[in-house]
């Protein structure tokens, strides 16, 4: 079978075979895509989609996960709390310093 070629890449007069073309090969991929759509609605895959993802949340609850946004909140609140303690430990050590250790009267 010899091998034509693509009608755009003739010269002169192929243009109007090309728009004909081009309207059939159009209709063609609609049709093909329309297809492919109706096959994808059709198939089980939104099914396991929805059941895998029932399952991974159910899973996900079970392990006490939290949001990654949630954890550094809370890190840097805990990391402020610490900072604080650690201060509040200097100045009770500076304030029993200075009493000479007398701080239980």
């Amino acid at each position: 079978m010899p091998v034509q070629a693509h009608p755009l890449l003739l010269g002169d007069g192929a243009c109007a075979g090309a728009k004909v073309r081009g309207m059939n090969e159009r209709r063609f991929f609609d049709e093909l895509s329309e297809r492919i759509n109706e096959a994808l609605r059709n198939s089980p895959a939104q099914d396991i989609e929805k059941n895998l993802r029932a399952l991974l949340a159910g899973w996900f609850d079970r392990m006490d996960l939290v949001m990654r946004e949630d954890f550094e909140v809370q890190k840097k609140l805990l990391e402020a709390a610490l900072a604080r303690v650690a201060a509040l430990e200097a100045r009770i050590a500076e304030l029993e310093r200075r009493s000479g250790g007398n701080a239980a009267r």
